[in-house]
């Protein structure tokens, strides 16, 4: 069956709309056929790579005709590294879709009665919005599909960039990145340069072997750059070479840090950066509000967007100064101490102590002496006993991961019955499927999508609950 699932070649089949995930759709004889990298209103050639009863996928092996939508692409490298796979359509077309691809998922994973949902907010800068960017340094680059058959290109070749999209051993060579405000190209090169011109070993993510990693970089709108250099192991000579390096060539770097990773894989969790230049951290700043950064923080990757989505979450949490509010999943705990002058109190909940830690120092930073932070599981800590000490909430703000919010949560926040719920999430499809075992006790009472990320199919939504 797969053997002929390759062989089944559809011509001139035309692109009519987006579905999730950045894929578009076709319909042949009444079956929804999925296409990566096309834009409503092309007309393609599609080889099917799976074929079911109702819906198959495949991939464009041809173009009869363009869409009258589609721009060029800013990006040199698009298409191939992976990232901003939205850029050949134009940024209100990307709103317009991304709006749909939420209104759809409530709708058909959800099942729930909707307001009007408030049309999305867009970013007012669609380049440059990252403050944070990890580069790879690998000794495996990614071969564009016109050297395949060269036998004068090699894979095996010492590059920087991005890892190619769905693999995890080859890189894209990357020249210039447009997510990132300078310094970041020519702090990638300079490092890449130095591995170059010593003939360091960069890494071999296959044999687990050599010395330049990665290089994380946060720079914040407030001036601030911090660096990261991420190598496989010590070297006496060459370590305090380039960090000097670095810190001579590039003033504008507020903090250098050396991270030694001999673990197979890039998470530098459980590892110790070094200090090498600076305070070791930078600060970020939402409207008035100021966020100590480490090197291992979780921040809003979009600042300007960050402070956006904030302010709707704010705006749906109605508080009037009395308000105890509760901020699960609160990481570093942004978005309660952006709440806080409205709010009687913040507790605010995080498995993850390091991110507990970083959100008590911000709360002391901006002097909010109303936020109490706990590491630990949110079922496991809001029982009786921890509610009789805090309060019970009138609020919940709950902003969970990827995967949405575990079952055992959910319940939670049912028995627990706060007036109101204000649902942060990145995946609207997983947001959906929570709203509808929430349904039970809760109406969904506004929704706002917010752009985060600008070319690519990402989108986050906030979602207001009222208990019934």
């Amino acid at each position: 069956m797969r053997k002929r699932n390759k062989n089944i070649v559809l011509s001139n089949i035309l692109v009519e709309d987006y579905a999730a995930e950045g894929k578009s759709l076709a319909r042949v004889d009444g079956k929804v056929i999925f296409i990566e990298n096309a834009v409503p209103g092309d007309v393609v050639d599609v080889r099917l790579s799976k074929n079911k009863k109702d819906w198959a996928e495949g991939h464009i092996t041809a173009f009869q005709q363009y869409s009258a939508s589609r721009i060029d692409p800013f990006c040199a490298h698009f298409g191939v590294c992976g990232g901003c796979r939205w850029q050949m359509l134009p940024y209100p077309l990307q709103l317009k879709y991304k709006q749909q691809q939420v209104e759809d998922v409530l709708r058909r994973i959800g099942k729930v009665t909707l307001p009007p949902v408030t049309p999305i907010l867009g970013a007012p800068e669609t380049r440059y919005y990252r403050n944070k960017i990890e580069y790879t340094f690998s000794s495996r680059r990614f071969l564009l599909p016109e050297e395949l058959n060269n036998p004068e290109v090699t894979p095996v070749q010492d590059v920087a960039g991005f890892h190619a999209k769905g693999l995890f051993d080859k890189v894209v060579d990357i020249d210039i990145c447009h997510l990132q405000t300078e310094p970041t190209n020519r702090l990638r090169k300079a490092v890449r340069d130095y591995g170059l011109l010593h003939r360091l070993p960069f890494y071999d993510i296959k044999e687990h072997k050599g010395w330049l990693r990665n290089l994380q970089l946060r720079i914040c709108t407030t001036g601030e750059v911090m660096a990261n250099l991420v190598i496989g192991y010590e070297d006496e000579k060459h370590t305090p070479a380039l960090t000097g390096l670095l810190v001579q060539q590039f003033p504008e770097l507020t903090t250098l840090l050396v991270t030694v990773n001999p673990k197979w894989n890039d998470s530098i969790t459980g590892l110790e950066p070094q200090v090498v230049h600076g305070k070791g951290y930078v600060v970020e700043q939402l409207e008035d509000f100021r966020f100590k950064i480490g090197p291992k923080s979780f921040f809003q990757t979009n600042t300007r967007q960050g402070e956006g989505l904030y302010r709707v979450a704010r705006e749906y949490a109605e508080l009037s100064g009395r308000e105890n509010v509760y901020d699960l999943y609160c990481g570093t705990g942004s978005i309660g101490i952006f709440l806080s002058r409205q709010a009687a109190r913040i507790v605010g909940v995080e498995a993850i102590e390091e991110a507990v830690e970083d959100a008590r120092e911000n709360a002391q930073l901006n002097g909010i002496g109303h936020a109490r932070f706990f590491a630990g599981d949110v079922i496991d800590i809001c029982q009786g006993d921890f509610f009789q000490r805090e309060g019970r909430p009138d609020v919940i703000i709950t902003d969970p991961p990827r995967a949405g919010m575990h079952a055992g949560l959910v319940n939670q926040v049912l028995e627990i019955g706060a007036p109101t719920v204000v649902y942060v999430s990145c995946n609207p499809a997983t947001q959906a499927r929570d709203l509808a075992l929430l349904d039970v006790k809760y109406a969904v009472t506004k929704v706002q999508p917010v752009d985060m990320f600008p070319h690519t199919h990402h989108i986050e939504n906030v979602v207001q609950l009222k208990l019934r």
